[in-house]
């Protein structure tokens, strides 16, 4: 079945080290919680939260990143991994994403599909609009 959701996302913690190589060359990991901005309920139920770790590899803001997510709804959870790239000169990341564990109602769920994240309102605020293909 395919879905679309969007998320409003905000950095609950980021570390960064800079890597000395190249100027701008910084290795990052982020933390980030969200809240759906749009979403329709299935078979888990409500939306409870999300939650991201992310690790960012950029040279002057555009670079690889990778991370896993876990989406909590009011019958089951789900379990997912992103890959994609972040272009800092639009701050627009870009990529796929796949399901790989999911409990209660989601329990054995397949699913993959893409997403992109832009910048929100506020200062440590992103917006994520992600689709896909998923399969219980």
């Amino acid at each position: 079945m395919k879905r679309k959701a969007s998320y409003k996302l905000r950095v609950t913690r980021r570390e960064s080290l800079y890597v000395h190589d190249e100027p701008d060359h910084t290795l990052m990991i982020l933390e980030l919680e969200g809240e759906p901005l749009e979403y329709e309920v299935g078979v888990a139920g409500e939306f409870v939260s999300r939650r991201s770790i992310n690790f960012h590899d950029r040279i002057k803001g555009t670079g690889p990143m990778q991370g896993y997510t876990i989406t909590n709804f009011q019958y089951g959870s789900v379990y997912s991994r992103l890959e994609g790239h972040r272009d800092g000169s639009t701050k627009t990341s870009t990529g796929t994403w796949k399901t790989y564990k999911g409990t209660g109602k989601l329990a054995g769920i397949k699913g993959e599909g893409s997403f992109r994240v832009t910048t929100g309102e506020g200062s440590n605020e992103y917006i994520l609009d992600m689709e896909g293909d998923y399969e219980l």
